[in-house]
């Protein structure tokens, strides 16, 4: 339920805050007032499109703000989907726009998408105008009325599950079979590429010892020469420095017991003449292994030329990422030779979801084809009460030639007002005023079936006056025992039946001219609707009436 609404620097509003309540609320005011502004407000924070036209000449940003009671309708999956704090009690929805054109949305002070204030907005307000009535001519609006009054929800559930999984099912299907063409004019080539890596024989760290290896045999006189190099001082037999070396420690042994010091210094001595021993070992091992070998040379170069030119081929610059295609190949090609077999997995999944698509098509058209004659009925019982006695109506169910997102069937309302005329496609025959009749009888009937949001009736009284205004007015009070009503109206007869008036006039000053809006005390809502009965001039009489349509004697 709409509580509380704000408006700063939107059009010709330059602050407006006013408070709603529950039921039946009328709103009332001259054309150009003001009412379509606050509509377009509402708009804005149903998510539609921002324009930096609607900011107030001058100002560098206008804000829309709404409160709603939430406490009637079952939210908390969408706040904790969407992760957006929520007290479970009121909602706040905040639209700012700038005059770049850039905007933006807030619900409960946490920044929002468009799409998410669009979801919300559904569930809290619906603003019924001339253009909704255009929705008695599309199928999805038909079906989903039908639907909503037959309690149809769970099984139109089931009903879009069942159908996405048979979609995905059949893609897949198609996706293999359109794969399986291709892949068994490539087979071959699968085969001849998977070849190419079985006769290189690869393993993972090969790469990294062959270039190692290469680079020592291309470079083996020059490592043969430094390691002679550091080997030759060790090895000498002339300068004899390990031979020294154990002497020399032998020595410094000999005196230790008369100079302790020598101890320790015979110890560092032996550490490095056993170092070195060791160290000459090893240099003249190395440089005996290194020998230049044009044979091996030329293997190592062919063998990273097969490296190389796999991995230029396939795009990869390691053996481990050949080594993953190699498997990819191999895990494709069981694939190709065992397409026939997936193939028929993948058609049997694929009947078997539309099996249990036509199961529950079937369950969902007996429901609606039930519901649709219920529901005719009803409108019918409603309409007479609005001035159509001689009312026909019927839902025309068809079977689709397939089934699609909304079920396996095609709906149309028939229409006639007249006792003599055959039924039409209801945008054929019937008039704006029988059609917003039509849709208000809608309204009222879902409502008894159905938590509604706030409903807000944009001028729904077209082409209508008199006492069928006041049985217009009569279903709103109906629809407002479920849920808030709000009607925008120019007809007394409506304005009168409100249980609040509120009043969107404008003010024109020496230079700006600004819309407000007013909730009327009786006194006011008196001389409001006197005003509406006669225009500008008021009488008496038109006082009088006021009362008499307000039931004030």
């Amino acid at each position: 339920m709409l509580t509380h609404l704000y408006i700063t620097n939107y059009a010709l509003i330059e602050e407006l805050d006013i408070d709603f309540h529950d039921g039946f609320s009328v709103i009332t005011g001259e054309t150009g007032a003001g009412k379509s502004i606050i509509l377009g407000a509402l708009g804005l924070l149903l998510g539609k499109r921002a324009d930096a036209q609607a900011i107030k000449n001058g100002e560098k940003k206008c804000c829309i703000e709404a409160s709603f009671d939430i406490r009637a309708l079952n939210l908390k999956s969408f706040f904790v989907d969407n992760d957006i704090d929520n007290d479970e009690a009121e909602c706040i929805l905040r639209r700012e726009v700038i005059n770049t054109g850039k905007s933006r949305a807030f619900i409960n002070d946490t920044p929002v998408s468009l799409t998410q204030l669009k979801e919300l907005g559904t569930y809290l307000i619906d603003i019924h105008s001339q253009h909704q009535n255009l929705l008695m001519n599309q199928e999805d609006f038909l079906l989903d009325i039908v639907d909503t009054i037959a309690g149809n929800q769970s099984l139109r559930e089931d009903y879009t599950h069942t159908f996405e999984a048979w979609k995905k099912a059949q893609a897949a299907l198609q996706e293999l079979q359109g794969r399986a063409e291709k892949d068994q004019v490539n087979q071959d080539y699968l085969k001849f590429q998977l070849q190419q890596f079985e006769e290189a024989n690869l393993s993972e760290r090969e790469q990294e010892d062959l270039e190692q290896e290469a680079s020592t045999l291309n470079h083996a006189e020059d490592i043969k020469q430094a390691l002679f190099s550091a080997c030759t001082p060790l090895a000498s037999e002339e300068l004899h420095l390990l031979e020294e070396l154990k002497i020399g420690t032998q020595k410094l042994e000999s005196i230790s017991d008369v100079y302790p010091p020598a101890k320790e210094l015979a110890e560092r001595l032996n550490s490095t003449y056993i170092e070195l021993e060791d160290l000459s070992a090893e240099l003249e091992k190395a440089q005996m292994e290194i020998e230049f070998d044009p044979i091996r040379q030329n293997f190592v170069e062919e063998r990273l030329n097969t490296i190389y030119s796999l991995e230029q081929k396939h795009k990869v610059s390691t053996i481990a990422e050949l080594l993953q295609i190699y498997e990819d190949l191999q895990k494709r090609l069981s694939e190709i030779e065992n397409i026939d077999e997936t193939l028929k997995e993948k058609a049997k999944e694929a009947e078997r979801q539309f099996e249990a698509l036509v199961k529950i098509g079937k369950a969902l058209t007996n429901s609606r084809t039930a519901a649709a004659k219920t529901i005719a009925a009803s409108l019918i019982k409603q309409l007479q009460t609005l001035g159509m006695p001689h009312v026909k109506l019927d839902f025309s169910l068809t079977p689709k030639s397939s089934f699609e997102k909304n079920g396996g069937d095609t709906i149309s309302l028939l229409f006639s007002a007249n006792k003599n005329r055959l039924m039409q496609d209801v945008s054929a025959i019937a008039s704006g005023g029988e059609i917003a009749r039509l849709m208000l009888s809608l309204k009222a009937l879902i409502a008894k079936n159905k938590a509604l949001p706030t409903i807000i009736f944009d001028e729904i009284d077209t082409g209508v006056s008199g006492t069928m205004a006041e049985k217009m007015a009569q279903t709103m009070q109906q629809i407002a025992k479920s849920c808030q009503v709000l009607c925008i109206t120019h007809l007394p007869q409506i304005a009168a039946l409100g249980a609040d008036h509120y009043r969107v006039y404008k003010i024109e000053g020496a230079d700006k001219t600004t819309s407000h809006i007013s909730l009327l005390s009786q006194d006011e809502r008196i001389k409001e609707i006197a005003n509406m009965l006669t225009g500008s001039e008021m009488t008496e009489a038109a006082i009088n009436n006021a009362k008499s349509l307000l039931r004030i004697n």
